[in-house]
């Protein structure tokens, strides 16, 4: 039997002092590995914030703009009626307009017109500006050269009527331009 008060620690030729200093220095390798990655996670964490508010300011535009232009296709189709309407009105000679059995058609036709201009207005329509002023490539489409005594490139003349829907083109304004007389 041996006696366990009597055996001698076995040595296998490290100091003492040296276990104790690697303990120290393999927690501080395990923490510094472990803040990194905490270090890293936060990162990450921060981009897939962003990302998701990105996403969600992205999907908010799209909606807002759905339901701002979701009529631009019924608004480009309906100009046509729209350029029809006012056509009848200009093909009315002023002596139509004057004999009594016209005036209730002729009011008609310019009661809906202004129905019509009222409704484009509630939805953000407006009528291109372009007679007299320079021609504007984002809102007009030249279709002619008008030798006349304005400036080359002021519109003279406006042969189908531009509209916008609120800052969007719906149909450029097809004029005819000024150019300079020979």
């Amino acid at each position: 039997m041996t006696n366990i008060e009597n055996e001698t620690p076995v040595d296998d030729g490290t100091p003492p002092e040296a276990e104790t200093a690697e303990a120290p220095a393999a927690e501080q390798d395990e923490t510094a590995k472990l803040a990194e990655q905490v270090a890293s996670l936060q990162q990450d964490l921060l981009y897939a914030r962003a990302e998701t508010q990105n996403v969600t300011r992205r999907k908010d535009k799209e909606i807002a703009d759905a339901h701002a232009y979701a009529a631009t296709k019924f608004a480009r189709d309906i100009l046509s009626v729209a350029d029809n309407l006012g056509r009848a009105l200009a093909a009315i000679g002023e002596d139509q307009r004057e004999d009594e059995k016209f005036k209730p058609f002729v009011a008609g036709l310019e009661a809906t017109e202004r129905e019509l201009m009222s409704v484009f207005e509630r939805h953000g329509i407006t009528r291109i500006a372009a007679i007299g002023l320079p021609l504007d490539p984002n809102q007009h489409q030249a279709m002619l050269e008008i030798p006349s005594d304005k400036e080359a490139g002021t519109i003279v003349q406006e042969m189908q009527a531009g509209y916008m829907m609120k800052d969007r083109l719906l149909r450029p304004a097809m004029v005819g331009v000024a150019k300079k007389a020979d």
